[in-house]
């Protein structure tokens, strides 16, 4: 039932503090993939996080790789891009073994490396205009999480992911 959501080399704090919150609201596990564009030290990270802050259960991993091989341990990995052909809704996010949430950078999304390993992980989130590049990443933290607890609660997510 694990929920784990990962920031790839995030840059803005205030981002990262706000994900943060949202996973302690849903009961997920923060991991922060470095190099980070701030400290997490900094009174800004604690303050987008509120008091909720020293509660998160964050997980700081030195390097992708570092993090990639201990990935299948914590559920099926879904990755998040504007590029990406399958919506968020359309993958079974709901499964009960875990899930693993993979968000890029803010100025610069997720390397074309794991574009390309993992291109069948690829999710998009809905955007209807055409003036909308993409959304605040901590807004598709919560999208992304809300979803899980969304499919899990009616039953959804139990099928195979599409290969």
């Amino acid at each position: 039932m694990a929920i784990h959501v990962v920031l790839v080399h995030p840059e803005i704090h205030w981002n990262t503090g706000n994900a943060g919150r949202t996973c302690l609201a849903v009961g997920a596990t923060l991991h922060l993939i470095e190099p980070l564009g701030f400290s997490l030290d900094d009174r800004a990270v604690k303050r987008a996080g509120l008091d909720y802050w020293e509660h998160v259960d964050v997980r700081v991993w030195p390097s992708w790789d570092a993090f990639e091989k201990e990935l299948p341990t914590f559920g099926e990995p879904y990755f998040f891009s504007t590029k990406a052909a399958r919506l968020l809704w359309d993958a079974p996010l709901g499964a009960p073994d875990g899930v693993v949430l993979v968000f890029g950078r803010e100025t610069g999304g997720l390397p074309d490396d794991l574009h390309a390993r993992y291109h069948d992980r690829f999710l998009a989130m809905p955007i209807l205009s055409p003036l909308v590049r993409s959304l605040n990443l901590s807004t598709s933290v919560a999208v992304a999480a809300y979803e899980v607890l969304r499919q899990r609660a009616s039953g959804e997510g139990r099928a195979a992911p599409a290969q």
